[in-house]
């Protein structure tokens, strides 16, 4: 790998099943998510291009990096917050401070919510086929 994507310069993101490998390159402010450009590969969607941006334009950052992203698993709105955390931890790696100005915003906490697993004799995890008495 290059001397940019170092390991102590990646930031883990997870969301769903999605994890993300996020990395900050200095730039002018570009997303690549799987050697592809961020808004090709999130369909152009303004919401989830946002979403990524959201911690950089806390700090006013948004300028000076392009975001490399790998992404593994999950769909796209779970791949968009997972990117999002990744940034938030790695902004947070580069400098402590900024950690106070990113928790409030809930940046930095991880949604646990994944999906519960089908039960024996149930249709999905909670759905039970009809009662029938008689």
């Amino acid at each position: 790998m290059n001397t940019i994507f170092q390991k102590d310069k990646i930031g883990l993101g997870k969301r769903k099943r999605a994890v993300a490998r996020v990395f900050l390159v200095p730039g002018d402010g570009k997303i690549t998510i799987n050697k592809t450009p961020g808004a090709k590969y999130l369909q152009y969607n303004t919401n989830y291009l946002n979403s990524i941006w959201a911690p950089l334009e806390k700090l006013n950052l948004k300028t000076q990096f392009d975001i490399v992203a790998i992404v593994k698993g999950g769909g796209l709105t779970g791949q968009t917050d997972a990117i999002k955390l990744g940034v938030a931890r790695l902004i947070c790696k580069m400098e402590n401070e900024n950690r106070l100005v990113l928790k409030p915003f809930g940046f930095l906490s991880r949604d646990a919510r994944i999906k519960e697993r089908k039960k024996y004799g149930l249709r999905k995890a909670r759905k039970a086929s009809q009662y029938s008495k008689r």
